[in-house]
């Protein structure tokens, strides 16, 4: 009877054992799926127990750009953001490194577990220097749109108001003449946003195109405003075969504020020539000026949207400062690349290199 309690005894103890093996089985699995989370995802995650100790770390928390000082850095503002929340509340800092690069990082903790039952602080730390960066482009692009419409907007304005008490039928019609140009120049400017905001967008319709073709609309674009300004535009013959898959739209118009920009920019009896190349893989519109040139200093900005190399001459064109932008944003949707070369007094060769498909 012994021997058979006995035996009952092992059997069951064998049960609770094979049991608690399952179980430590399961929990080593969950384990190891939290960890395999934890580092498939994009933060630097930082777990802590309620003493603020680091208990789990993925790799991304180990591997911080800029070396040594930049991770003792975080280090210690994870160590302070667990201390301020304490385990209960939630608490971030944020991280200036001053690099190179210069970046910067957001360090939150949230606290795990019930308020009266806490269970320690997961920590994570975020690069967003990328998202500082857009929100000053969109703040910068906001202001210059303001500013850029408030000088027509507010001429047309002080203009309406002298042309309202003239009674000189000449001076009425100057007034006129300046409102009427005042008003096309409000006008560039919101057609040429409402182009840059759909060449951003980045959709392209692409169809198999003649470089030349495309070439030859732009400049018949462009070609009132070269005769007004006395610009010739040279275009020679195009190679054989220079074809690629592109947007016919979006390249023309690219082709086209090039010749504005360096139509607009050369002396009266001075000539803009337009060429086209094609290599294996690639094809390229070059566009060559004699024009007033741009300082060294510039040629990294001059794509920026709004950027102006000069301020006083760029009133007077009547440019928006949208145009280079555009035809950047057309070479990135193909593929492609836009360079430039330029010296002050001599001129500017802009190209626009692009795949053929």
């Amino acid at each position: 009877m012994r021997k058979q309690r006995l035996l009952e005894r092992l059997a069951e103890a064998e049960r609770r054992s094979a049991e608690l093996d399952e179980r430590a089985e399961q929990a080593a699995a969950e384990v190891a799926r939290l960890r395999g989370a934890i580092e498939a995802l994009p933060h630097a995650v930082v777990v802590c127990d309620q003493a603020g100790a680091v208990v789990l770390r993925n790799r991304r928390s180990l591997d911080v750009e800029g070396g040594r000082h930049a991770a003792a850095l975080v280090d210690r503002a994870i160590e302070e953001v667990v201390a301020a929340g304490g385990g209960v509340r939630p608490a971030t800092q944020t991280l200036e490194l001053h690099g190179p690069p210069p970046r910067t990082l957001q360090v939150t903790g949230t606290p795990m577990g019930r308020g009266d039952r806490p269970l320690g602080t997961v920590v994570l730390v975020d690069d967003v220097s990328e998202l500082r960066r857009l929100e000053a482009m969109r703040r910068d692009f906001v202001a210059n749109v303001s500013h850029e419409l408030r000088t027509p907007v507010g001429a047309m304005g002080v203009l309406a108001e002298t042309l309202a008490d003239e009674r000189d039928p000449d001076v009425m019609r100057r007034l006129a003449g300046r409102i009427t140009a005042e008003a096309e120049r409000a006008g560039r400017l919101i057609d040429g946003l409402l182009d840059l905001s759909r060449i951003e967008a980045g959709g392209v319709v692409r169809s198999r195109l003649e470089i030349g073709a495309v070439v030859a609309a732009a400049a018949e674009r462009m070609a009132p405003l070269a005769q007004q300004l006395g610009v010739e535009v040279v275009v020679p013959g195009t190679p054989e075969g220079a074809t690629l898959d592109g947007d016919e739209h979006q390249l023309v118009s690219a082709v086209a504020n090039l010749l504005e920009n360096a139509v607009k920019y050369s002396e009266s009896g001075s000539s803009v020539e337009v060429r086209t190349s094609a290599s294996p893989g690639w094809v390229e519109v070059i566009v060559a000026d004699h024009g007033v040139g741009i300082p060294a200093k510039d040629l990294e900005r001059v794509f920026e949207r709004f950027y102006r190399v000069d301020q006083a001459r760029s009133r007077d064109t009547g440019g928006t400062g949208l145009g280079l932008s555009i035809v950047r944003h057309v070479a990135t949707n193909h593929g492609g690349e836009i360079v430039v070369e330029s010296e002050e007094g001599i001129g500017s060769v802009f190209t626009l290199r692009l795949p053929s498909g």
